[in-house]
Parts: C-alpha cells; sequence; structure tokens
C-alpha cells in the first residue's frame, strides 16, 4: 500500500492533484466533523443531462483519490435545489400547456407532467438517483425541499437574518442599479398562490426571523425564515449550503467561476470556510453551442448507453475537465476504443504509470481485462459490409478473426457487437455516400484485387496492412493516407476507416475481394 500511496502523492493525474489539495485543507489530519464532504449539486429543472453525470463521476474519482492517499472517511451528498421556481418549461417533457399553469412555483410544488411521481422535482430527482444508480456511485441524495422544510437550514437562515445587510451588500454589488432596487437575498414563498416571490422586501427582523413583503394580490404578508417558508436566492444558496454543510469540495461549470467570490463570500459571512473549489470546462453540442436541461439538446446518459459501455463514458469524462469537449453522438466510437487501448497498457504498467491511466480512476484501482480484439470502429465497418441483422452475424466472421472468443469468453466484446450494430444502423449507414474510383485509383484496386486472390498469408492483420501499404506507394499516391481514403470512399461509403489490413483479416480475403468487385463495377453506388 505505501508503493501506491507513494505513487499516488506524487501523481500528475487530475484527480490526485486535487486529492493532495483537500488533504492540505487540514494538514493531513481529521475535520472537527470526522469526515471530508465533497458536494455536488444538481438544479433539476429538466431531465438530467450527462453533464450532470459528469460531475458526479468526476467528484467520485477525486474522492477515490483522496481515499488513496488519506485514511480520513469521506461522504458525498448530492444536492438537489428542487425548491427553486420552475421560472421556463422544457423544451423536451409532455403537458406545456399544463406545466405553464405553474410555473414560478416550487420544482417540487409543480405536478409531474409524466404522471410518475408527486411532483415535477421528484420525477427529475428520481431520474438522476436512477442515472447515478447505473454506474454505481456511492452518494447521499439531500432534497432542498426536505432541507428546508425539515428545518435542518434554519440555524444558517436565521443567522442570514442577522447578517442580512453584509450579505445584501456582497450581492448587491454584483448587481446593475436596477436589479438593486428590487433584490432580496430571501425569496418568500406566496401562502396564497404558492410561488416563488421575486419582490422587495418591505422589513428583515433579525430578532424575530421574519420577513415582511407584498404578496401579489398587494396584501402585506409576514413569514419567517424557517420552515420552508422562503428560500434563498441561488446564489447565496450556494454559499449558505456550503457553510450549513461544512462542504470540503464542490466542482461546477465555468459559468459558475465569475460567482466563486460570492459564493466564497457569502460562506464566510454564515460563519463557514469557504470549500476548495474546481471549474471544469463545459460540454458543447455538435453545434458547439452549451448542453442545456431545458433545451435537451447534446446526448443524454441513457443515448449514450444506447450504443456504448459506462466505462466509456466514465473514460469521456476523466479526459481533460479543464477542457471544452464536443459531446455528440461522434465521440463515441473514440472513447470506446480508447479506453479499451488504456486498459490493455494497464497490464504492463508500473505503480507510477498504473495511477495516471484512466482506467484506474474508473475502476477505483482495479481495472478488469480488455477482451476487445477487435475494435469498435472496425467493428462498424463490418457491420457496413457483413449485412449482419444482429449480433450472431458480426461473431461469425469474429471467431474466424479470433477463434478463441466467443460472447461467453469475452462479454465485452459482445456486448460492443451490439452497440456497433445499433451505432451502425443510427448513425453510419444514413449518411453513406459511394462514388466510383478515378482511372489511377481504379489500377491500384485492380492491383489489389490480383495480390488478395493469390495471398497465402493467411489473416495476420500486420501482413495484409503492409501489402495494401506497398500497393498504394507501387501506384504514386502522395501523401499515402489518399490511397485509404480512396478505399474507404469506394468500398465502406465513408471517408475514414480502420487500419485496412485489420478490416481485410476481420472480413475475410474472398469477402474483401467480392467488395472490391463491387466497388469497381458501380453496384455500391447504384
Amino acid at each position: 500500500m505505501s508503493a501506491l500511496r507513494d505513487a499516488a502523492m506524487n501523481s500528475k493525474a487530475w484527480p490526485f492533484e486535487e486529492a493532495r489539495r483537500i488533504l492540505k485543507r487540514y494538514d493531513g489530519k481529521m475535520p472537527a466533523k470526522g469526515y471530508v464532504l465533497f458536494e455536488t449539486g444538481y438544479g433539476p429543472s429538466g431531465l438530467p443531462h450527462i453533464g450532470t453525470f459528469g460531475e458526479v463521476a468526476r467528484t467520485t474519482m477525486i474522492r477515490r483519490a483522496f481515499q488513496t492517499i488519506s485514511d480520513i472517511p469521506t461522504r458525498l451528498i448530492c444536492f438537489s435545489d428542487d425548491m427553486d421556481g420552475m421560472r421556463k418549461i422544457p423544451d423536451n417533457v409532455p403537458q406545456p400547456e399544463m406545466l405553464a399553469l405553474h410555473k414560478q412555483k416550487p420544482l417540487t410544488a409543480v405536478p409531474d407532467p409524466f404522471g410518475e411521481f408527486e411532483s415535477f422535482g421528484h420525477h427529475n430527482n428520481a431520474m438522476l438517483r436512477r442515472f447515478l444508480d447505473t454506474f454505481g456511485f456511492e452518494y447521499e441524495f439531500i432534497s432542498a425541499t426536505d432541507f428546508y422544510k425539515e428545518g435542518r437550514f434554519d440555524e444558517i437562515l436565521l443567522r442570514a437574518a442577522e447578517r442580512y445587510d453584509a450579505l445584501m451588500a456582497v450581492m448587491l454589488a454584483s448587481l446593475r442599479d436596477e436589479r438593486q432596487q428590487t433584490y432580496s437575498i430571501f425569496l418568500p414563498i406566496s401562502p396564497q398562490s404558492g410561488r416563488v416571490l421575486y419582490v422587495p422586501l418591505k422589513n428583515v427582523d433579525a430578532k424575530a426571523g421574519t420577513v415582511t413583503f407584498d404578496d401579489e394580490d398587494g396584501t402585506e404578508t409576514t413569514l419567517p425564515v424557517t420552515g420552508g417558508n422562503v428560500k434563498l436566492q441561488w446564489k447565496p444558496d450556494f454559499g449558505a449550503r456550503w457553510a450549513a454543510l461544512d462542504v470540503d469540495f464542490e466542482m461546477y461549470g465555468k459559468d459558475h467561476s465569475t460567482n466563486t467570490p460570492i459564493y466564497d463570500s457569502i460562506c464566510e459571512i454564515l460563519g463557514g470556510r469557504k470549500p476548495e473549489h474546481f471549474s471544469y470546462e463545459l460540454f458543447l453540442d455538435e453545434n458547439g453551442e452549451k448542453i442545456s436541461k431545458s433545451k435537451g439538446n447534446g446526448l443524454t446518459i441513457d443515448e449514450w448507453l444506447t450504443y456504448a459501455s459506462t466505462e466509456s463514458l466514465s473514460y469521456f469524462m476523466f479526459l481533460k475537465p479543464k477542457t471544452a469537449k464536443r459531446m455528440h453522438f461522434d465521440v463515441i466510437p473514440k472513447a470506446v476504443d480508447e479506453y479499451h487501448q488504456q486498459l490493455r497498457a494497464y497490464a504492463t504498467q508500473d505503480v507510477a504509470a498504473q495511477v495516471n491511466n484512466p482506467v484506474w480512476h474508473i475502476h477505483n484501482g482495479n481495472p478488469p481485462e480488455s477482451k476487445m480484439v477487435v475494435p469498435f470502429a472496425m467493428l462498424l465497418n463490418l457491420a457496413s459490409v457483413a449485412s449482419a441483422k444482429d449480433k450472431a452475424g458480426l461473431w461469425g466472421f469474429i471467431q474466424r478473426y479470433a477463434p478463441g472468443a466467443s460472447p461467453e469468453t469475452h462479454p465485452d466484446l459482445d456486448a460492443a457487437a451490439g452497440f456497433a450494430l445499433r451505432y451502425f444502423d443510427d448513425f453510419v449507414a444514413p449518411k453513406r455516400v459511394f462514388r466510383l474510383p478515378t482511372d489511377a485509383e481504379r489500377a491500384a484496386m485492380e492491383d489489389l484485387r490480383g495480390r488478395l486472390a493469390a495471398w497465402d498469408g493467411g489473416l495476420d492483420a500486420d501482413a495484409l496492412q503492409t501489402m495494401v501499404f506497398a500497393v498504394g506507394k507501387d501506384y504514386g499516391f502522395e501523401p499515402l493516407r489518399d490511397w485509404f481514403k480512396a478505399l474507404y470512399e469506394v468500398l465502406l461509403g465513408a471517408s475514414e476507416g480502420p487500419r485496412f489490413g485489420g478490416f481485410v483479416a476481420l472480413y475475410g480475403v474472398d469477402e474483401t475481394i467480392a467488395l472490391i468487385d463491387k466497388g469497381l463495377s458501380g453496384t455500391l453506388v447504384a
């Protein structure tokens, strides 16, 4: 264990860098509360998106890294701000007309448009928890509605009333003049309509712990700040939550980073210690726009899991968290193959290299052996030419290429075969565009066909690749990638593809000859 801990203490992997920062927060000593608290926040205004998963996945990676370098106990809380008023109707849910009748009500007071749960907030919370449970995360869930109504926030809310002027000074300094006129850190919930009210307060009585305001019909109303009668605006709520729970670490998207000084100040005014932060870059959709829960753009967790394993998604989340990344369907094949490349590399690495390998962080230091003897990208190309309708159709080719493989002994490959068929049908097949070869390409392909017909080297992928490479050189393709691009466009209907020698080994020499004949005759174009 000492070798592992020594390697972890020197690792440049970002989870270990963050873990060491948290350990330094207490100089390696036990916190007074008896544990280090990690938190992730969730705004359930729409269905959870893949960025929400990424926040918990990455926080879990840091938590595991911390557990490797320290014996201090840890907790991870997933906090849902489900008392937030529903400000707009998500684009990707049913019954928008019904939801419009409940705008500005707390999300846990809005009926569930799916008709499955107590409220819209409860529905979205359940979706979040289902997604997180799918990945086996260890976490404790806290609902803001419960937190407020059960009195667990009361001490901080009363302190906020006492220190109202100091808190308001922080907030007003960040607001435009027009907003300053009506702003308050407290949002009362109307006893009449049940809506969260963005109204100026007429009085804050610190001694009584109450706020006074005019309700929507003009009636002057006084409410206690405790018991779920008011909630804090979201920026003060952020910092107040840190103080109430004594949070040690929270990560959030770059769009929050400018508010970090505000969150920290609120926390400290309320008697807390600001946590360690980690600001990650945002996920973007295919058009380069930020993924949004209300828009429903970008990938969902369920969509990724339709086409690839949970581990490949975790791998994608591990990579360069401070770099903005497109989150679209076309990133899936690369993530799958890179994940398995790292699994294969792990077994050959020493401890120092292993703790820097993404799969260490995905599998908590105990990654499995990869049985993906055929890359996912190659399975997609096989699906393109094999006319297979199910996994069994692909396995006929796979077992000729790797006789020792079977669905039972290679379950990850078996699952990937099913994923590849789905991915091909939905994304590759509709976009395939075949073309006829140029005269120069035709001559080279006819030569390649002749060499394959005379081939007696078995299914040696490297030897076949060398032979394909030699044909391109002999026919003067410069750069040589133009030769492979021609093969892909004429035979596979795409501008990119696999190592062609490996493809021939998997698909078969005779089958590849027949495919070349189709490409040269124009059958594929037709």
